[in-house]
């Protein structure tokens, strides 16, 4: 990260406006030319241009800037917050029109259909819909079901395709596991049989 503030044109702004800093320390701090800032003062440059305060935004301490104002020969700093910023992807809920969540049913439909290894919440999940949703599709209750036309829920955008990939894979290694179980179960219970 550069050291520069914010929105130096704002900040500069308002370091012209609120304190006694000479143009040379205020166009140092903002990464602006000297003219550009003496330009602000005389409300040549900047006009309509809403102040910002760095000493809010945690950029700058008031202490910082009286010691600034008492020697002009002195550079003002950034006050260095380290930000832990996540490299993972943040899920976010996107908003889905009205028209695509009247296909929410038939994307369900088409997943039951195509994919039938998906358990119903990992369904639910994936479209945006309630499990008791998927179930009463899946069993043929749902009310409107007859009204139903299966459709490519990653054709429609409900969600990606890597979406759909990551559940079912998530789906086989849960049918492989609960396998092993079965046959570990059927193992011991055939050992407790021939004692």
């Amino acid at each position: 990260m550069s050291n520069v503030p914010l929105m130096p044109m704002a900040t500069a702004v308002w370091l012209v406006e609120n304190t006694t800093l000479t143009f040379k320390q205020i166009a140092k701090f903002c990464n602006l030319h000297e003219v550009e800032v003496q330009g602000i003062a005389d409300g040549e440059v900047a006009k309509g241009i809403k102040a910002y305060n760095p000493i809010i935004s945690g950029q700058l301490t008031r202490e910082e800037i009286e010691l600034a104002s008492k020697d002009e020969n002195r550079e003002m700093n950034i006050k260095s917050n380290d930000i832990e910023i996540s490299a993972e992807d943040k899920k976010i809920k996107k908003y889905i029109p009205l028209s695509k969540r009247q296909d929410k049913p038939d994307s369900v439909l088409w997943l039951i259909k195509h994919h039938n290894l998906l358990k119903d919440s990992q369904i639910a999940k994936l479209v945006g819909v309630t499990k008791t949703s998927v179930t009463s599709i899946k069993n043929k209750s749902y009310w409107n079901f007859n009204n139903l036309n299966p459709k490519d829920p990653v054709a429609l955008g409900l969600f990606t395709q890597n979406d759909l990939v990551k559940a079912i894979e998530k789906a086989e290694r849960r049918i492989k596991r609960e396998k092993k179980e079965k046959e570990k179960a059927k193992k011991a219970s055939e050992s407790s049989n021939n004692e």
